[in-house]
């Protein structure tokens, strides 16, 4: 199995002190958290992309940019690349550019995207989403694979012979295809043989674990060999330490700020309690021995190979936070890469 850190940059008090950090500070730490990852052995790193309150991650192309700059072996990602709003010639023009500088080290993640005030900025109505990004999808890909394009869509001006520069370091490009509940996005993914990723963070298990089967059902549909799908899988928490009270105890004050973000936005929680988060959600909080059972149970459903958690610190300390990485990384995933293999893992880094 192998493992990312992965982060929306969101920006919010922090939920112990109720201290704001500065846009700038922000962005920094998630560097730095990107350098940490890359330190401690984990697989990949992934920049979100949202175009609206309380997020900062309007830009991932600067961010993972900044980031390939400070790193050497790490896996870059996008978590996700919102094609339904972008211009996929212009996305491609930032990720290829993306692809060179950091030694072919990027792994593209595709979505819809979630939130109407982002829809609404670019003026993208709500029942042209799916159709958005599916033909931004369709452009971006024989852009990555052709050196002249020639194309016409709905959605953008067509293109006849059209050179794009500069070309991608990476002959193919993966591109994973996030999905929440969406069977467009799984249609997409098993039609061209990609990928994908189950966001997994907002209900219990049944829903992601029915879309993954779906996404198996059209794998196959299509006459592919259903033992080459490949699947990744988020996380809706993070804390690990020795001994599960202690790690129930420093994620509660996380939790409790969450609940009360949801509640002031007139959100029902899903989990009411952090026992119940715990117990029902993909959070990943206890001893090394409860999530490595946990992430195992999890792949029983789901047959995922790739899993993400937080990079953030949220309310803990640094000393906390790398802690608990150092933890996972010493107890939990050689366990986990013993028991699942992963899927293959370029190995080109920048020079």
């Amino acid at each position: 199995m192998k493992f990312l850190l992965i982060t929306l940059i969101t920006h919010t008090p922090d939920p112990v002190t109720g201290e704001l950090a500065a846009p700038g500070a922000r962005l920094r730490e998630v560097v730095e958290n990107a350098g940490l990852a890359e330190e401690l052995g984990f697989d990949g790193y992934g920049v979100g992309e949202r175009h609206e309150r309380p997020f900062l991650s309007s830009s991932p192309p600067v961010v993972l940019s900044h980031i390939a700059a400070r790193t050497r072996r790490i896996r870059l990602f996008t978590a996700v690349t919102t094609l339904s709003l972008l211009d996929p010639v212009r996305a491609f023009e930032d990720y290829s550019m993306l692809d060179n500088l950091s030694g072919g080290r990027l792994e593209l993640i595709i979505g819809k995207g979630n939130g109407s005030a982002q829809r609404e900025l670019f003026d993208v109505a709500p029942e042209d989403q799916w159709d958005r990004n599916a033909e931004g999808y369709e452009l971006f890909r024989k852009l990555w694979q052709a050196d002249r394009v020639t194309w016409s869509g709905r959605f953008r001006p067509p293109l006849t012979a059209a050179e794009v520069w500069p070309r991608p370091l990476q002959q193919p490009i993966r591109i994973w295809h996030g999905s929440a509940t969406s069977r467009e996005s799984v249609e997409l993914a098993a039609k061209h043989g990609d990928p994908l990723f189950s966001a997994n963070v907002t209900n219990p298990i049944e829903p992601y674990a029915e879309l993954i089967r779906h996404y198996r059902r059209r794998w196959a549909f299509h006459g592919r060999d259903p033992a080459d799908a490949v699947v990744g899988a988020g996380t809706a928490g993070f804390h690990l330490a020795g001994r599960s009270q202690d790690a129930l105890d420093a994620y509660r004050p996380i939790f409790e700020a969450r609940l009360a973000l949801q509640r002031k936005l007139g959100q029902e929680p899903v989990f009411p309690t952090l026992a119940d988060f715990v117990e029902r959600s993909s959070a990943l909080i206890g001893s090394p021995a409860q999530v490595t059972e946990k992430v195992l149970r999890y792949h029983e459903q789901f047959g995922h190979c790739v899993t993400h958690l937080s990079a953030d610190r949220d309310g803990r300390t640094p000393r906390e936070h790398r802690a608990a990485l150092e933890l996972f990384q010493a107890e939990v995933a050689p366990a986990l890469r013993r028991a699942i293999p992963g899927p293959p893992w370029p190995s080109i880094g920048a020079s």
